[in-house]
């Protein structure tokens, strides 16, 4: 099965380094979160990748260009012109990187990719958002519900502290850091899709999670995982900077490989 993904959005809320590159090459532990959504999939056996390319998108095709290099042992010998590889790995992975324009909408960028797909089932997720969701589970969920769409549906936690006040109180009684949000199932990504979905994307224009979803729903074709673990999308450098110190601190939760 392949696995498309969204990397090709500006990603302004977080223009402290998506200056300089999209947001997907920003890294955690050394690592574009793009490497690790992959790293996620890739444990559970997918290994072929649809990469949806936009705003500095040449980036992203230096780093694959480049991953063997930046993965080995390696010595230069400038007089003979020779390289000597010591040691060195790659992954198993075969990377497809689709220029599917700067402006386009997300529903857009999958129409674009749609040749390298096929008719087959896929996955498809955003390029900046991490997980420990079982994705074996996912699929075989879809499979189950055979609509042409499953989300992995997810509820985002509080991201301030807080507290009960009755009117006129002034002693507060409880304080919940980072509680539940308000109980809402959001939608986390994470997508299995079969390829006659892509016959709702219009344009370029069409964004995936307006017209497309809406009439899937409609149409009783829009299925939802619930996953109740860890997710954390990466919109902001407090969110960066979150999944930053969770890597250092030595368990990630989305580190299931």
């Amino acid at each position: 099965m392949k696995a498309v993904i969204l990397a090709g959005g500006l990603g302004t809320r977080l223009s402290e380094e998506t200056t300089i590159k999209p947001k997907p090459m920003v890294e955690i532990g050394g690592q574009p979160i793009l490497w690790h959504i992959m790293k996620i999939y890739a444990a559970y056996g997918i290994n072929d990748f649809i990469i949806c390319c936009g705003y500095k998108g040449y980036t992203i095709k230096e780093y694959f260009a480049n991953y063997f290099m930046r993965m080995s042992d390696v010595t230069f010998d400038l007089r003979f012109n020779q390289m000597n590889i010591h040691k060195g790995y790659a992954e198993p992975w075969r990377v497809t990187l689709v220029d599917t324009g700067e402006k386009t909408m997300t529903g857009g960028r999958l129409k674009r990719v749609r040749e390298h797909i096929g008719n087959e089932t896929f996955c498809l997720t955003y390029g900046d958002g991490v997980s420990n969701v079982n994705i074996a589970k996912v699929i075989e969920f879809h499979q189950q519900q055979g609509t042409l769409v499953t989300l992995t549906a997810v509820q985002q936690p509080g991201r301030f502290g807080a507290i009960s006040l009755a009117k006129d109180q002034t002693i507060i009684n409880s304080f919940h850091e980072k509680p539940q949000g308000d109980g809402a199932w959001i939608n986390g990504g994470y997508f299995v899709v079969e390829s006659a979905a892509i016959d709702y994307i219009a344009d370029d224009a069409t964004v995936w999670e307006q017209e497309p979803m809406q009439k899937l729903a409609h149409h009783q074709q829009l299925s939802a995982y619930r996953h109740d673990g860890f997710w954390q999308p990466m919109d902001t450098l407090r969110d960066k900077n979150y999944l930053e110190n969770l890597w250092e601190n030595g368990n990630p939760p989305w580190k299931i490989w």
